[in-house]
């Protein structure tokens, strides 16, 4: 073989070898983007910083789902901000940035139908009258919150827990003028512990929150209203497949375990 051809053959050589060293950083590098820039562990879901809008009720259960779902999903880091669903609703017209939404009644996620996704119902709940502990005023009933000497609580008509309250109110033909209307369950649960009302009508999950500081009156289910909360991605996401990954875990067992313990019904 000549010289020159030696130096021809090493020189290709030498190119082969520099090009496949070039492509293998590359190859990782996009190995490890997904989902629009978020990345993911070899065989994982996507990682990715999300926002979960999601109803007053489920503040305490979903502290602990997201503690719960970062430990399995290391990378993934959830943050919640909690509200009346209808507050909620008016964020995600208006195009705040968040990646899921959990109201606490189907007919404010069905008027969110162009800016969320197939939602999923992920637990059911019950309405219970609460007193200020003691119930120094003997409330043992829903007709008994018409006595115009109570000062009783309720949420604004517009909140899921509200219209409930007056749709059992009305079918038990108890005439009540609330001395307040609140934007969300947590603000009528608090107005009765702080013993700036006498009673309210708020969801059994959040009586129990505050354990000894209320009395709860059960609602036979006969006269109670079944409270639905679907979850469902929001279109707006810039990380939908982790926040669809959040969403399908609500509905595994160990989700459904803590809102259960939680005292949350089954979907």
């Amino acid at each position: 073989m000549s010289s020159t051809s030696s130096t021809v053959t090493s020189r290709r050589t030498a190119a082969a070898v520099l090009t496949a060293a070039l492509l293998v950083p590359l190859a990782a590098c996009g190995n490890g983007q997904k989902d629009g820039g978020t990345n993911s562990e070899p065989g994982g879901a996507p990682k990715a910083d999300l926002t979960v809008l999601a109803a007053s009720s489920l503040t305490d259960v979903f502290k602990t789902a997201g503690r719960t779902y970062e430990k399995e999903n290391p990378g993934t880091k959830l943050k919640f901000s909690f509200a009346g669903s209808q507050e909620l609703a008016a964020q995600v017209r208006q195009g705040a940035p968040a990646d899921a939404l959990v109201t606490a009644d189907t007919k404010t996620m069905d008027g969110l139908k162009s800016d969320a996704g197939k939602p999923t119902v992920i637990a059911k709940n019950r309405l219970v009258i609460v007193t200020r502990k003691g119930n120094a005023e003997k409330v043992g009933n829903l007709k008994d919150l018409a006595d115009p000497k109570l000062k009783v609580v309720l949420a604004a008509p517009e909140v899921p827990v509200g219209r409930y309250s007056r749709q059992v109110l009305d079918r038990q033909k108890a005439d009540v003028n609330p001395v307040s209307q609140e934007a969300n369950v947590r603000a009528v649960l608090s107005k009765v512990e702080l013993g700036e009302a006498d009673a309210g009508i708020v969801y059994r999950t959040d009586a129990a929150t505050v354990p000894g500081k209320v009395d709860a009156i059960r609602i036979p289910d006969e006269e109670n209203a079944v409270a639905s909360y679907p979850a469902a991605t929001l279109k707006s996401s810039k990380n939908s497949k982790a926040a669809a990954g959040f969403v399908k875990w609500l509905s595994t067992p160990e989700a459904q375990k803590l809102l259960r313990d939680a005292g949350f019904q089954k979907p």
